[in-house]
């Protein structure tokens, strides 16, 4: 083989001149596309070329570090007996000495002849535990990458770690390519060390933030068998705090008496305060600007105290103007690591084209983590309200019982591809005075699959389905109702432009269904990393009763939407017009946001 044996790094001659190669010439004989496609991008020299570096010595640099980087690559692959060639003013370029490098460059040379496709011989890495699922294309006869030799090794390491034995690493190694027989051989020992088990955590950098509160946020089960599945869900607890810039949970080197494995919190605290706001428009909806003030770190155990505000509805054709001032205080680990609580409060108008209602609220709500996709949560709320409809002014006190579950496989939070989502909520509500006692039901299920290069082309699709027992339409709080139309349901309708007309002595009163159905359909095609077109049709029912597929009517929209991707997700653009009604085709709405419409 050709290649340089030598690994002594030098300085070269400061005084070469800043002349550039002339011409490269890249050789790789009868390798294939991809193998010349991954050698190409192994070449310090060619990217060099492509940067336009002009020092000369730069290149010989380059030339004497080829050898190491194209033998990777060939490894890599597969080809064990491959010969390099790098020349550089026609003299190879490991017999260059580092002080005498030319002064002027006017070729390199560089041939690769990738020799045979190596194939595995004998393959044994172990010990592994029993049930130990080991790679399929880690054996005899399969091709033999340097990938799948680590794949394998890191497979048993991970094995072993998962039996808690934290220590595990591979022992002797023994590697063989038998040239005749164009086969490697590869012999790893694997050491799996003692079983351990968790030692008290211990906590650094920390300094607002008490102490005892980051250990039981943590929740490192003390005590138990290692598992690194342990170690990576204290380490999401304390991230999802929004308290802490970074957290990595430190395994100690050493192994302390009694097989324990002590484990070190290090973690960098975040800024305390934190301003944000956000705008929407539609050309139904108006104007929308939010706003809140955040306090990560509160009583100084990564409570988070959040005031808010948000306004709508201006400018737009959805009645008036609706507001909220909202306050919340969010405490982590209460009854454990996974279970939070939040105490909420909130005062609101909602200035509606069928009502207006002023209201105050509040709610003590426990939520518990079931598994990193899987969230549910109970609680009891206070809701004093006043309320002007078509029938009329009252004022009605309830108590309710809010519970949910939210099931999240998606693949981003943001601008999902695949994975899908499914939110359930109940809330029976007892009333003090001035309303009939029930329960409104609430889900929202999404689906997302993409397929082409990189995922260009995304199928999303959503349904929502709720439904009031127990209350009667006229006697329910309405905001408890269902309306559709309108950015959240079925764009290019009416804002709540769909609803139930009841008919009482002397007039029609107008109020929400007592049941919802709505689906949205999306295609989405990313033309570039950053612009993306898509198309729509959503569709909504309201029904006269508790039953979503009883009595009622409904009405459709379709159009297309431009996003643009930013850090914070895609700004949306979204043109649609109703497909039924008198208006079908000819009235346009725009909606313009931040995110994914679902």
């Amino acid at each position: 083989m050709k290649s340089i044996l030598r690994t002594t790094t030098c300085v070269l001659g400061l005084l070469a001149l800043p002349l550039a190669a002339q011409d490269i010439e890249f050789l790789t004989g009868d390798a294939s596309d991809g193998l010349r496609d991954k050698l190409r991008s192994a070449s310090l020299v060619l990217s060099l070329k492509d940067d336009e570096t002009t020092q000369a010595q730069d290149y010989v640099a380059a030339a004497r570090a080829d050898y190491r980087r194209l033998l990777t690559a060939l490894y890599a692959r597969g080809f064990y007996s491959g010969e390099i060639a790098i020349q550089v003013n026609g003299r190879e370029a490991a017999g260059i000495p580092p002080l005498d490098a030319p002064s002027q460059i006017d070729s390199i040379a560089i041939s690769v002849t990738p020799g045979p496709e190596f194939s595995f011989g004998q393959t044994t890495v172990g010990p592994v535990p029993n049930g130990t699922e080991m790679p399929i294309d880690f054996a005899n006869g399969s091709t033999a990458t340097t990938d799948r030799v680590r794949q394998a090794v890191r497979t048993a390491v991970t094995a072993w770690k998962d039996q808690g034995h934290a220590k595990a690493s591979p022992g002797t190694q023994q590697v063989t390519a038998r040239h005749t027989a164009q086969e490697l051989d590869v012999i790893v020992a694997i050491v799996p060390g003692p079983r351990l088990t968790f030692g008290p955590l211990t906590v650094s950098g920390n300094e607002a933030v008490r102490t005892d509160r980051i250990i039981a946020i943590a929740g490192l089960p003390t005590g138990d068998v290692y598992s690194a599945t342990d170690i990576a869900r204290a380490e999401r607890r304390l991230r999802e705090t929004g308290t802490f810039d970074s957290v990595s949970l430190v395994e100690d080197e050493n192994i302390a008496a009694g097989d324990v494995l002590p484990i070190t919190a290090q973690i960098s605290e975040a800024k305390p305060r934190r301003f944000g706001f956000g705008v929407e428009f539609s050309s139904i909806e108006g104007l929308g600007a939010s706003t809140y003030w955040l306090h990560r770190n509160f009583f100084g155990g990564a409570e988070q105290f959040r005031l808010g505000g948000d306004v709508s509805g201006i400018g737009g054709e959805t009645g008036g103007v609706d507001y909220a001032i909202t306050a919340s205080l969010k405490r982590p680990a209460v009854y454990g690591p996974d279970t939070d609580f939040t105490f909420s409060s909130e005062i609101s108008r909602q200035d509606e084209p069928d009502f207006l209602l002023d209201q105050a609220a509040v709610e003590a709500t426990l939520s518990r983590l079931i598994r990193e996709d899987l969230e549910v949560s109970g609680g009891f709320g206070f809701i004093a309200a006043r309320e002007e409809t078509d029938l009329g002014t009252r004022e009605f006190t309830l108590l309710t019982a809010p519970l949910g579950a939210t099931l999240d496989r998606r693949d981003s939070l943001k601008n999902a591809k695949n994975g899908y989502y499914i939110d359930v909520d109940a809330t029976p509500f007892l009333s003090i005075k001035g309303a009939d006692n029930g329960a409104r039901l609430f889900s929202d299920a999404r689906a997302y699959r993409s397929f082409g290069t990189d995922d260009q082309f995304t199928l999303a699709a959503r349904s929502q389905i709720g439904s009031v027992l127990g209350a009667d339409a006229l006697d329910a709080p309405a905001d408890f109702l269902f309306f559709s139309g309108g950015g959240g349901s079925v764009r290019g309708q009416p804002y709540n432009d769909l609803g139930i007309d009841t008919a009482l002595i002397g007039a029609t009163v107008r109020r929400g269904g007592l049941s919802f159905v709505g689906a949205q359909l999306e295609t989405r095609y990313g033309v570039t990393d950053s612009i993306g077109v898509v198309g729509f049709y959503d569709i909504g029912f309201i029904g006269e009763t508790s039953d979503p597929f009883g009595e009622g009517d409904w009405h459709a929209g379709a159009g297309l939407g431009i996003r643009y991707n930013t850090g914070i997700g895609p700004i949306r653009l979204d043109i649609a017009t109703p497909t039924t009604g008198d208006r079908a085709g000819e009235r346009v709405e725009v909606y313009i946001g931040i995110g994914q419409s679902f």
